[in-house]
């Protein structure tokens, strides 16, 4: 059953039932459902299926497409490809003699079918641009987890693949919402609260979720899924970036570069200290990060594009470098103890504003201003002898000149305005007034866990945003 994925879906099916072929490339990062979504959409029926191994030979890689091709249907007497162009030359054998009357050919993990010195670039532009494209009755269904090969190999394509695909398909993390409407299809006895935490630690990524045991809580499934050595995703974090990166240890640098910045970095920050060389390699890196939505690029207001700073938003990335890669030898309660620390403290308020972030526009809807255009940013300033350091992590700038400076704030058991947090927030308010323009009105908000509870400060901030209204659509 497929969850959360209508429009995706659709779009399969609007491809299937075109009347001339199509070209499909689904994308997005690892373990966000793509594999699922299609052998989903199509009944797991394919005319040919394959899907490229990690890691082998060129002529090993060769070796098992023949052997797929010929448990699909192709002719036994057909003989092994030497090379990708008789390999898809066999693959149109097939399609020929195939009765299907939509052909989908569904190649999965496709950039592990790209392996060094193998022109298979050249042999797939040529199957397609020579031969499928030139039928009525092909549906080519591309996808893979190494998400910057997709970007470059083919959306950036300067050659004969150049802007070929005719469907483009991303699949974003899961919303709350959604999160909320797999955790009932899974039935996880978890209320909203835990739904929350359990974004802070895995994000929107689905084959997390769906490894989550509903007889344990949820404290006791972070333990033996993420922290203790024999737990089957403790080592996820090397997985994920050396099957999505050709080289990993550079994307690595970055985001632990990252992690310990919690307003971001400019790029001239990076560089120095993930001790990266400083070419156009550099660049193209942080947009493959942001494309597979590890990192988000933002600029101050009138501040240069060169200046902008790269923050880290994923959710389980975070979680790893805070509490994952220090966890050897760890007893069963590991978690259940972290909870009193003041690094699980820390932690919280820092997931919980990712959490927001991925969550801004639920937030405008909530505010009643999802119809207004905005620029959502965060903002900082170095204390002078005018007014102390002052850091906002996230600013919505709208088109009807009001500016939200929102105050996230990550507390189960309901959040207290006290006069000292008042006082910090009005300070923030006061400082960021002296480098905006009057013309614009500046206006705080309040955005909560698990709501408010009532003092004679909580009605000194009237626009507020709860933890249910992160879960709207």
């Amino acid at each position: 059953m497929v969850i959360g994925r209508k429009e995706e879906t659709d779009k399969l099916k609007r491809a299937y039932n075109s009347d001339k072929s199509e070209f499909v490339v689904v994308y997005g990062r690892r373990r966000i459902g793509k594999t699922f979504l299609i052998r989903e959409t199509f009944d797991y029926k394919f005319t040919f299926q394959y899907s490229g191994i990690f890691k082998i030979s060129n002529q090993k890689q060769l070796e098992v497409f023949y052997r797929n091709l010929l448990e699909q249907g192709l002719d036994p007497n057909e003989k092994q490809p030497k090379d990708w162009f008789e390999a898809f030359f066999l693959l149109q054998h097939l399609i020929i003699k195939s009765k299907d009357i939509r052909k989908v050919i569904f190649l999965d993990e496709l950039p592990w079918m790209d392996a060094r010195n193998s022109h298979f670039i050249p042999a797939f532009e040529h199957f397609w641009n020579g031969w499928a494209s030139a039928r009525k009755d092909i549906l080519l269904i591309i996808c893979g987890s190494a998400t910057s090969w997709i970007i470059n190999k083919i959306f950036r394509n300067k050659g004969g693949l150049y802007n070929r695909a005719t469907y483009k398909i991303k699949l974003q993390q899961f919303s709350l919402y959604q999160c909320e409407e797999l955790a009932k299809y899974l039935k996880l006895p978890y209320n909203r609260n835990m739904l929350i935490e359990g974004y802070m630690v895995m994000g929107g990524v689905p084959f997390y979720w769906t490894k989550l045991d509903n007889k344990a809580s949820l404290g006791k499934n972070i333990d033996n899924l993420f922290l203790k050595e024999d737990g089957e995703l403790h080592d996820e974090f090397n997985y994920i970036y050396s099957s999505m990166f050709n080289t990993p240890e550079k994307y690595i640098k970055i985001v632990q570069a990252l992690s310990g910045k919690k307003s971001g970095m400019t790029r001239d920050d990076i560089i120095s200290n993930a001790k990266i060389d400083n070419n156009g390699h550099v660049s193209r890196m942080l947009e493959d990060l942001i494309e597979c939505g590890f990192v988000r690029k933002y600029c101050h207001t009138g501040k240069r594009l060169k200046d902008a700073l790269y923050q880290l938003v994923d959710c389980y990335t975070l979680f790893y470098y805070k509490f994952v890669r220090m966890a050897h030898g760890i007893d069963e309660e590991y978690w259940a103890r972290s909870m009193q620390t003041s690094a699980y403290s820390s932690w919280c308020g820092l997931a919980f504003e990712r959490v927001c972030l991925l969550h801004t526009r639920q937030i405008k809807t909530a505010m009643g201003i999802a119809g207004i255009k905005a620029d959502l940013y965060s903002w900082f300033i170095k204390k002078n002898a005018e007014h102390p350091g002052v850091q906002i992590d996230l600013i919505i700038d709208r088109a009807d000149n009001i500016i939200n400076i929102c105050e996230m704030k990550y507390a189960p058991e309901g959040f207290r305005l006290t006069n000292s947090e008042l006082l910090k927030i009005k300070t923030r308010l006061n400082v960021f007034r002296l480098y905006t323009i009057r013309s614009k009105a500046v206006q705080p908000v309040l955005i909560t866990s698990n709501g408010t509870i009532p003092n004679n400060n909580s009605l000194e901030i009237p626009l507020q945003v709860n933890g249910d209204q992160l879960f709207l659509p």
